[in-house]
């Protein structure tokens, strides 16, 4: 799958296959928060919202799996694959934006987009998108990743104005847990 053009020079989606366009306020409206959403996000620190439909999680997955195997791509910011026994399977990366087209149109999708942009303000703000992360686990057999917090690496806006996407469930685990979870870091 090695690519030799860096996605992350073009600040737009690339296709409609992941990023669909926003071509009215109704289509707006529907990845819109609702105003009980942005309550319980500052409440609890989190949201759930379905975003992905089944067929873009088939795409993405099976994406994923071409760039578990793409270990020479220099456009890899860190590539971290199976370092363990067989027992012990574990893919962790940070740059896959910059090699998918999937994974790169993934960050303007508007289901992510809309929402981060409201709960970072009363008016709507621009989104800066800072990195992405793939950490791939299968259950019961994968490596061990002890507990820990990251907050002291997420210190780059005072007050803080950031939030962490979490994209969760690309396995076929089951379907109603396909969703997206947005949380402060």
């Amino acid at each position: 799958m090695s690519e030799t053009q860096d996605l992350s020079k073009i600040h737009q989606p690339i296709n409609n296959l992941i990023t669909p366009t926003l071509t009215s306020n109704e289509e707006y409206q529907k990845v819109k928060l609702s105003t009980e959403q942005i309550n319980f996000f500052h409440e609890n620190g989190y949201v759930k919202l379905p975003v992905l439909t089944t067929a873009q999680v088939d795409l993405l997955l099976a994406d994923l799996l071409k760039l578990t195997k793409d270990e020479e791509s220099e456009l890899w910011y860190e590539f971290h694959a199976n370092e363990g026994d067989s027992e012990n399977i574990l893919f962790h990366s940070l740059g896959a934006w910059r090699i998918s087209p999937l994974f790169h149109d993934l960050i303007w999708h508007p289901a992510f987009t809309v929402p981060c942009s409201q709960l970072l303000g009363d008016s709507p703000k621009k989104v800066r998108f800072w990195h992405d992360q793939l950490f791939c686990k299968p259950p019961s057999k994968g490596g061990n990743v002890a507990w820990h917090q990251d907050y002291s690496y997420w210190t780059r806006t005072k007050p803080m104005a950031h939030l962490t996407v979490h994209v969760l469930s690309l396995i076929h685990i089951s379907e109603p847990t396909r969703q997206a979870e947005i949380s402060y870091a």
